[in-house]
C-alpha cells in the first residue's frame, strides 16, 4: 500500500558557491518541492510514489535515477519525447544569500495531465495525497491535474495535504488565490507561511475560516521562529531547533516531510511538530534541497549536541 502519493515537477539543479557569472565549479543534482518531500518520506521509511513528467533527455534520466536510488516509487512517471527537463540554478551573490533562477517555461513537467494524475490516485490508493501550490502555477493542464487529483482523492476518502509554496515568478497573487481557494475545498491539512494565508481565504482570520470550512489542521510556518499547528480544538507552537544555518533552501519541504511522516505514524500534533522542526533543522545544516534529510534512525542525532563524535 502506498503511504503517500505526490505530484509535480522535478528539475535538474545547478549550484555554485559564488556568483554564477564568475564560472568555476558547480554541483549537479535534482530539485523540486514535491520530489524533495518524496525523498524525505522515503528516508523516514514510508512508501511514497511521485507522479511527474520528465524529458527524454539526460537531466530526466538523472531525476529518475536519483529518485529510484532514494527509494521513491517512479512507476507513475512519464518520459516525454521531444520535451526538455527544466532546471533551476542556485548561486551565492553574497556569503549568506542564495539566489534562485528557474528555466522551466514549457518544460516537460508542465505537461502533467489530469487523466494521468487521477489514474495514479486510483492505482496507488494512497493514505495521503500531497500537493503544492507550485504545480497549478506551471500551466493550465498542470492546474487541472492538481485539482482533479485532489477531488479524486477527497472523494475516495484519501487525506489531501497542501503546501502553498507561493512563487511570485510563476504567477500573480490574484491568480494563485483563485486556484488555491478552489483546491483548498478538498484539503485536510494546509501548510502555509503567515504571508501566504490570504491566498487561501479572504476572511479577516484565514485560519479560523479554513477550519470552519473543513480543513482539519492548518500549520503555519515561521522559519527560525518555528511553527504553529491550529486545529478546531487548539493551537500549538514549536520553536525551531537551534542549529547553524548553512542553506535554507528546501527547509520547508523537509518540515513537511517530517510532519507527514509523524502523521502517518499516528503521532499527535505535538509529535508531528517535533518531527517536522527536527527534519527542517537537518536540512538547513547543509547545502542542497534534500541531501541532508534524515533517516528514521538519524532523527535523534541532533539531540546529541554540536561537536559530538560518533565512535
Amino acid at each position: 500500500m502506498t503511504d503517500v502519493l505526490t505530484l509535480g515537477e522535478a528539475m535538474a539543479s545547478i549550484r555554485t558557491r559564488a556568483p554564477m557569472r564568475l564560472g568555476g565549479t558547480a554541483q549537479l543534482s535534482v530539485a523540486g518541492s514535491e520530489s524533495n518531500v518524496a525523498i524525505g518520506l522515503a528516508r523516514l521509511g514510508h512508501h511514497v510514489s511521485w507522479v511527474g513528467v520528465v524529458g527524454d533527455d539526460q537531466p530526466g534520466s538523472l531525476i529518475l535515477r536519483t529518485l529510484r536510488a532514494e527509494g521513491v516509487d517512479t512507476r507513475f512517471v512519464r518520459s516525454a519525447p521531444g520535451a526538455f527537463t527544466g532546471f533551476v540554478a542556485f548561486d551565492q551573490p553574497a556569503h549568506d544569500i542564495t539566489r534562485v533562477s528557474y528555466h522551466r517555461a514549457g518544460s516537460a513537467g508542465s505537461a502533467l495531465t489530469a487523466q494521468e494524475c487521477v489514474a495514479a490516485v486510483a492505482a496507488a490508493a494512497p493514505r495521503l495525497l500531497h500537493l503544492t501550490g507550485i504545480t497549478p502555477a506551471l500551466s493550465g493542464t498542470a492546474r487541472a491535474a492538481a485539482l482533479a487529483a485532489a477531488r479524486a482523492a477527497h472523494a475516495a476518502g484519501v487525506r489531501v495535504t497542501l503546501d502553498v509554496n507561493y512563487r511570485n515568478r510563476l504567477w500573480s497573487r490574484a491568480d494563485a488565490a483563485a486556484a488555491l481557494r478552489e483546491l483548498a475545498t478538498s484539503v485536510h491539512t494546509v501548510f502555509a507561511s503567515e504571508d501566504e494565508l490570504d491566498l487561501l481565504s479572504a476572511a479577516p482570520d484565514p485560519v479560523a475560516d479554513l477550519l470552519a470550512r473543513g480543513a482539519a489542521e492548518v500549520v503555519v510556518t515561521a522559519g527560525a521562529d518555528g511553527a504553529r499547528c491550529h486545529t478546531p480544538e487548539r493551537s500549538l507552537h514549536r520553536a525551531a531547533v537551534p542549529v547553524p544555518v548553512v542553506d535554507s533552501i528546501g527547509a520547508g519541504d523537509a518540515f513537511v516531510s517530517g510532519y507527514l511522516s509523524a502523521a502517518l505514524d499516528g503521532l499527535d500534533p505535538e509529535g508531528r511538530l517535533d518531527r517536522a522542526v527536527t527534519a527542517g533543522a537537518f536540512c538547513v545544516g547543509a547545502h542542497g534541497d534534500w541531501e541532508a534529510l534524515p533517516s528514521r534512525t538519524g532523527l535523534a542525532l541532533l539531540a546529541r549536541g554540536n561537536g559530538t563524535a560518533l565512535r
